[in-house]
């Protein structure tokens, strides 16, 4: 399926099982707001992984950037992850996915990185769902950094543009890069009917 086709697909899954409008929300970041996407009933729709996992690939491609790893904050980032991972193998090179915690493994290694036997040097990007503020790809950011990761990107599947990309380019010298932005779902809800989808 040509990528524009597979964007406009994902996007009809996004606005038809996320993209809720008319509500009192609070956000991750502690804001209230009248639209709240919920990410994961996407993410973690059969349907829809296979067409995450090749619109990121292609992202990453467009960014001319050769990471060995994609990953962030769990959860929303983790099947985002798995799906780029997966599909890689039908799109080499082949990369690996990993796990940021939010705290240490309390046992074993105590490690806040899972998946990669040495993140030491891995040139890695990362992930994440909907940014709102920045926090959560923040955490991520740091984590990897603090593991000895090489952090070449940073691409989430939702920008509210609610101020994560100037806090990353802020505090961290990354861009934000998107697949969709949350003005694009509204758009898409407002305007046209959302495709059907397989429940």
């Amino acid at each position: 399926m040509p990528l524009d086709d597979e964007r406009s697909r994902l996007k009809d899954i996004l606005v038809t099982k996320s993209f809720l409008a008319g509500g009192d929300f609070t956000l991750a970041s502690g804001a209230k707001s009248s639209e709240y996407v919920d990410g994961k009933l996407t993410t973690c729709f059969a349907h829809a992984m296979p067409l995450i996992g090749r619109v990121f690939l292609r992202k990453i491609r467009e960014l001319n950037w050769e990471p060995r790893a994609v990953g962030g904050l769990t959860v929303g980032a983790d099947p985002i992850a798995f799906a780029i991972a997966r599909e890689s193998l039908d799109m080499p090179p082949a990369i690996n996915s990993f796990i940021v915690r939010k705290t240490p493994k309390d046992h074993g290694r105590h490690k806040f990185i899972e998946g990669v036997e040495d993140p030491r040097g891995c040139q890695v990007v990362i992930i994440d769902d909907v940014c709102t503020k920045g926090g959560s790809t923040g955490q991520a950011i740091e984590k990897a950094q603090e593991a000895g990761m090489r952090v070449v990107g940073v691409v989430c599947l939702v920008d509210r543009e609610q101020g994560a990309a100037e806090y990353l380019q802020r505090q961290f010298g990354y861009r934000l890069h998107h697949v969709f932005t949350l003005d694009e779902l509204r758009n898409q809800a407002r305007h046209a009917a959302p495709l059907a989808i397989e429940a």
